[in-house]
């Protein structure tokens, strides 16, 4: 992973691809999903971020919305990355993520196609489009977590 980031050309296909196809874009009617609305007041981003948990697993992550390239193929990213891990895989890699766009000290190797947004924290008007849905995801998992905390 670490010499992708060596590639500008290999990062923007990483977020053409995800722009143009992203992956899991359809929300879903279903009692099963928790789901957030995140609304950028800077872009034109206006998404909703579904996410299916069961007990302690994250199967599924849907979204949807109107959203500039950045914010529609991080959040591809973030729901295929997420997809299938545990809430603890899935918040130290989220950790990773934040760690990284703040330019702070991160593991590469758990991001994957996430690292293409390495450079994002050096354009301030990018990182708002480069969270919004990981923000949205984030909550849905401390949502979960307090609602597992009320049952227990």
């Amino acid at each position: 992973m670490d010499d992708m980031r060596n590639d500008p050309m290999m990062l923007r296909s990483i977020i053409m691809d995800h722009y143009e196809y992203p992956r899991n874009h359809a929300l879903v009617n279903e009692e099963a999903y928790v789901q957030k609305h995140m609304a950028s007041d800077s872009c034109i981003d206006d998404i909703t971020v579904q996410a299916k948990i069961v007990q302690d697993r994250i199967e599924d992550i849907r979204f949807d919305g109107v959203a500039c390239t950045i914010s529609t193929a991080s959040t591809s990213i973030m729901s295929e990355l997420l997809k299938g891990k545990t809430k603890a895989q899935a918040k130290a890699i989220m950790d990773n993520y934040f760690a990284m766009i703040d330019g702070a000290d991160y593991d590469a190797n758990v991001l994957e196609e996430a690292i293409a947004f390495y450079t994002v924290g050096k354009q301030a008007n990018r990182i708002k489009c480069a969270t919004i849905g990981w923000n949205a995801m984030k909550e849905l998992l401390e949502t979960s977590e307090d609602d597992a905390n009320e049952q227990g």
